[in-house]
This record gives C-alpha cells, sequence and structure tokens, in this order.
C-alpha cells in the first residue's frame, strides 16, 4: 500500500522539515505488522513528493500472531489487507508522522501553521459504498477528488467493478489538517480495522479530527464507520464532540439508528426469522434436520428444545465458529439423549459432501448472500441436486427494505461480508428456476414488518419436492 504527499511551493524541499524527514535519506521504520519505508522519489525546489510504503507481513495476519484479524477461519489466509490501504496505514501514518500530524515544526513553525498547495495520493483504497462516497467525505474538507476505479477482471467484464480505488486529493490545507483527514477515512472508507475497536478509538477519532469533524456534513457517517457501528461508542463520541464544540444541533444523527423503537425491530428480526424457520419445518414434520451454515448455533439451540427433531446437524466452514457452537450449546454437558441429537461438522456449501445426505429438510439462513453470485451455481447442484432433501429453507435479506436503515447510504450492504442483496423479485427469479431446474416446487414468506412499497427485511423462500 502507497501514501504519496507532494508539496509544490518553492522552495517545495520545505516538506522535509514538516514531515521531519530528511529527502535525502531513505528511512524504514519497524512496526508490529511489518515495515513503513519513507523516501522522496522527487526533491526539487519546485516539486516535493514523500512516499510511504507499508510492507505487510502476511504471516503475522496468520494463526492469531501479532495483527491477525483474529476472525478466524479462511479470512486469515486468504485476505487483502497486506496490500491495500487500510487501517494499517492509519497506524503507520501515527507511527511515522506522528509530529507532523501534531502540527508542529521546529524549523518552519510558520509554515506548519499556514495553508499550502498539497497534493495526496492513496493507492488501491477500499471504499464500501462505491465512489460517491469518497467525493462525499472528501469533497467538503475543500478538496479536489480524482477517482480511479478498476474492473474485478478485465478478462471477465461480466463480474463489474471492484471495491478498490486510487484517490487523489488536491487542495490548499495545512499539513497537519491533510494527515489528520487521511488517517481518519482511510478506515472510514474500507470499513475495517484490523484491531479491537473500544472506547480508546473515541479518543483517537476526536483528536484527528478535532476542528473538522463537527462541522462536516457526514459526521454521521464518518462517526459510524470509524467506531465500528458500536451504538454506545457512537453515542459517546458524538456526546463528547458536540460538548467540546459547544454547538448544540438537534439534527446530529451517528450512523446508526437512534430510535429505541428501530433498533428493538432490528434486534427482534432474528428471534422472528428462526421462530419462522422452526413453524416451517413442523409444517413439513422433518425430523432430520442440517443447517448449513449454522453459525454459533443460534437455529441448532431452539431446534434442540423441541422432542420432535430427533436429528439436528450445523455444517460452517469455519473450525472457530463451529467450536464457539459447542461452547454456545454446552454440548460435552447435555444429557447423553440430547447429545445424541445433535451432530457438528465443518464443510462447505460449495463442495459435494456425502454428509449432507440423508435428512427430510436443510435450513439454509441468511448465508447465501456471503457467496460470490458465481459461486451460486454450484451451491444448488450441492443441495438440490446431490443433497436432496425433501424440503429446503433458504432466507436472506431483501434489498429494497434497506432504506428502513438510516445508517445504510444508498448501495450499501447490511454486512460488511454480504457480497450482494437482492431485492424481491431478483430472488424469486433465481429461486423459481433452481426450483424449475431440480424438480421442486417453491413459495415465499415474508419475514418482519412488512412495508406496503419495500416488502419485508427478510425473505424466505420454502421448496418442497
Amino acid at each position: 500500500m502507497i501514501l504519496t504527499i507532494t508539496y509544490t511551493q518553492p522552495p517545495a524541499t520545505d516538506l522535509g522539515y514538516l514531515l521531519y524527514k530528511n529527502p535525502s535519506r531513505p528511512q524504514t521504520f519497524e512496526l508490529s505488522h511489518g515495515k513503513a519505508h519513507i523516501f522522496y522519489p522527487e526533491a526539487t525546489k519546485e516539486r516535493c513528493t514523500v512516499a510511504l510504503i507499508l510492507d505487510i507481513d502476511p504471516i503475522d495476519l496468520a494463526r492469531g500472531k501479532k495483527g491477525s484479524s483474529g476472525e478466524g477461519g479462511l479470512f486469515d489466509y486468504v485476505n487483502d489487507r497486506p496490500y491495500v490501504a487500510s487501517s494499517f496505514l492509519s497506524v503507520a501514518m501515527s507511527r511515522v508522522f506522528g509530529t507532523a500530524m501534531s502540527g508542529k515544526s521546529k524549523d518552519r513553525p510558520e509554515l506548519a501553521a499556514m495553508e499550502l498547495p498539497l497534493q495526496a495520493k492513496i493507492t488501491m483504497l477500499p471504499c464500501k459504498g462505491g465512489e460517491e462516497i469518497i467525493h462525499r467525505l472528501f469533497e467538503p474538507l475543500g478538496y479536489k477528488v480524482a477517482v480511479e476505479g478498476y474492473m474485478l477482471d478485465e478478462k471477465f467484464p461480466e463480474w463489474g467493478k471492484s471495491k478498490y480505488y486510487t484517490v487523489s486529493i488536491e487542495g490548499k490545507v495545512k499539513l497537519r489538517d491533510l494527515l489528520n483527514h487521511i488517517y481518519v477515512l482511510i478506515p472510514v472508507l474500507d470499513t475495517e480495522k484490523h484491531y479491537w475497536v473500544g472506547e480508546d478509538e473515541i479518543d483517537k477519532l476526536l483528536q484527528h479530527g478535532e476542528g473538522w469533524l463537527i462541522n462536516h456534513p457526514e459526521k454521521g457517517l464518518i462517526t459510524g464507520r470509524y467506531l465500528k457501528r458500536k451504538k454506545s461508542l457512537i453515542n459517546q463520541a458524538f456526546k463528547r464532540l458536540v460538548e467540546d464544540s459547544g454547538v448544540i444541533d438537534e439534527e446530529d444523527e451517528p450512523d446508526q439508528p437512534s430510535q429505541p423503537q428501530e433498533t428493538e425491530k432490528k434486534l427482534n428480526l432474528n428471534q422472528q426469522r428462526l421462530g419462522t424457520v422452526v413453524a416451517v419445518l413442523k409444517s413439513v414434520n422433518a425430523k432430520r434436520v442440517i443447517d448449513i451454515g449454522c453459525g454459533e448455533g443460534n437455529l441448532i439451540s431452539l431446534l434442540l428444545k423441541d422432542k420432535e427433531f430427533e436429528q439436528i446437524t450445523g455444517v460452517d466452514v469455519s473450525y472457530n465458529v463451529l467450536e464457539r457452537a459447542k461452547d454456545r450449546l454446552k454440548i460435552d454437558r447435555l444429557p447423553e439423549m440430547k447429545r445424541k441429537r445433535i451432530n457438528l461438522f465443518q464443510g462447505s456449501l460449495v463442495y459435494r459432501d456425502k454428509r449432507f445426505s440423508g435428512y427430510d429438510a436443510a435450513t439454509v439462513i441468511e448465508v447465501i448472500e456471503h457467496l460470490d453470485e458465481n459461486r451460486l451455481k454450484a451451491f444448488e447442484k450441492v443441495l438440490f441436486k446431490f443433497a436432496r432433501p425433501q424440503t429446503v429453507i433458504v432466507s436472506t435479506p431483501n434489498k429494497e427494505y434497506n432504506t428502513h436503515y438510516s445508517n445504510l447510504l444508498e448501495g450499501d450492504v447490511r454486512h460488511r461480508d454480504h457480497r450482494f442483496e437482492w431485492t424481491r423479485k431478483e430472488f424469486e427469479t433465481w429461486a423459481a428456476g433452481v426450483a424449475e431446474s431440480y424438480g421442486y416446487n417453491v413459495r415465499f414468506l415474508q419475514i418482519g414488518e412488512i412495508d406496503d412499497e419495500f416488502g419485508s427485511p427478510t425473505q424466505m423462500g420454502v421448496f418442497t419436492l
């Protein structure tokens, strides 16, 4: 990942004094997750550019080592973190440019306090929500913004555009402010952080957002994403932000549902969804059920309480998630009769597996949206052609209903790992095609509060042979 900053006011080499980095001497800084290299690809009186290159060690990201994401599963081995501008870069900036970010300059104090003609370029910046959000975040700060997008694969244009961009910003701004803007907005655009987000993140946000965040029209989006949409942290941040500024603005809204009624709807939605699944399973008299993509076992826990379900199997691709499911279900402490009814194993829903066969019903609840759409065909064959249970229940978010979530921008998805979200028509078209191809009938259910125009938050298809 590369960040460059260019200064164009003679003598441009004063940039070295402002950054405390000598243009004639490349430097390397050891970081917990790799190394940061600083050098100047150009240093003349008319134009001076500093480059920060972050070299992330992928080994440190795996198996719970230093800098690990802690997510487990495939993420620790197959991810973009070593190659894209992310929170790793923000941490490196604070380590390498910490003094400049505070606005101090021993040799050029007058320049540190001045607005200067500066340009910055961030190469390979992941952005959730598309190019529009980049403009919405940087342009209110006075920058001229240029964005270069990329195709997912030039050989397969039908796959569409990638989420990666090269972003260039240019303006007359204090160097301190430029650095702080980039520090905050990189993880906001990426929506990821490689470390645990706690109350200390509020201090970082307010420190680096001092003087500009309170007046930014997208302060709700910035605060919400920076704090990983943790409502308690967001509320604290907004309270402190308003107190520090001395401004009371009733229009300030964090990037989270702020009304208790809306929050309550979201909290109850999963309960309604799982309750509907259990009701459907009982209506078709299913005795042996396999939950594919079982997660931490929420549905399994409900099924275990009902003696009608004689065999309950949970499958997930993540070993760590299955271990948490075992702990949550207290399998080791269950009575022997209950313990015999449960079976958990690791597996993938896109690879044929004999262990998927022999069940009355299969449930795939809020799972398919985590697959790349080009892998759905494999999933269909695994479940509907080879495993072929009498009943299959599939649920997925209704994209149209997202308008009810105030924390989502247009084009956003409800979870950072969702590869797609479908409208009702898109889901029904897919489900009807699957049913026709594999000899099933399908009916549709709406889960959650129903909007006359946009439908319900969750849509469900019940396939029966």
